[in-house]
């Protein structure tokens, strides 16, 4: 279980949370405090994970993952004044990972190596203390939730010219536990404005521009005056 603190903390939301589509895989329509999911090697499905896990409200780090572009995480609805990044952990990655999770509520870990039994067991323990949640970009031993996509497609692409405005997947999610029965759902990951959005919400504009596209240029050009 997680501590009180942690759990008002993730809850805070301003409910975007509920209304991704990735809930509709989830048990509970969300992950559990104190385990851990995998993205099965998909980064807009981690970052969407990370997104719809945070909500906006909570802090967050990513340990190992340093192919994360600012601009995705922000896109994909992550605060980047509430994240902390270690690219490189080193060979004692395994600690810096317990640190992570005992200071933030939503951890996200890139391929560090693999986890043996001890590691393994240390931050199983760690998990349960602290009530964050652990999202490997890949494959992980013991998580709770895997996810994965298994079919894509972007759209925008006209005869070889145009502008990306969306790739549509299909993610399969199986597990443990409440999980154990596989789910599947359509979905736009990312959508035009780089966030996780129902099939239903985008489809009536395609093939043409939506507010979204609107949304994710103003975005955009934000990002880029702020780096500037």
């Amino acid at each position: 279980m997680g501590t009180p603190a942690r759990d008002d903390e993730r809850n805070s939301g301003t409910g975007d949370a509920a209304r991704s589509p990735l809930a509709t895989v989830l048990p509970q329509g969300r992950l559990r405090a104190g385990t851990a999911a995998s993205a099965g090697g998909d980064m807009p499905l981690l970052l969407a994970l990370a997104a719809q896990t945070a909500d906006g409200t909570c802090g967050w780090a990513a340990v190992g993952l340093p192919q994360l572009g600012a601009l995705a995480a922000e896109s994909a609805g992550l605060d980047l004044a509430r994240g902390m990044r270690i690219d490189h952990p080193g060979d004692r990655w395994g600690q810096v990972l317990a640190i992570a999770l005992e200071a933030v509520p939503v951890v996200l870990v890139g391929a560090l190596g693999p986890v043996n039994s001890q590691t393994g067991r240390r931050l199983g323990a760690v998990l349960r203390r602290s009530g964050s949640i652990l999202l490997a970009a890949d494959r992980w031993d013991g998580a709770e939730v895997r996810l994965r996509v298994v079919t894509a497609a972007w759209n925008g692409v006209g005869q070889g010219h145009g502008l990306l405005r969306g790739r549509r997947v299909t993610v399969v999610a199986t597990g443990r536990g409440a999980a154990d029965t596989p789910r599947h759902a359509e979905m736009w990951l990312p959508g035009p404005d780089g966030r996780a959005a129902p099939v239903q919400d985008l489809d009536a504009h395609t093939p043409g521009a939506s507010p979204a596209d609107d949304t994710f240029l103003r975005r955009r050009r934000a990002s880029l005056h702020r780096a500037g």
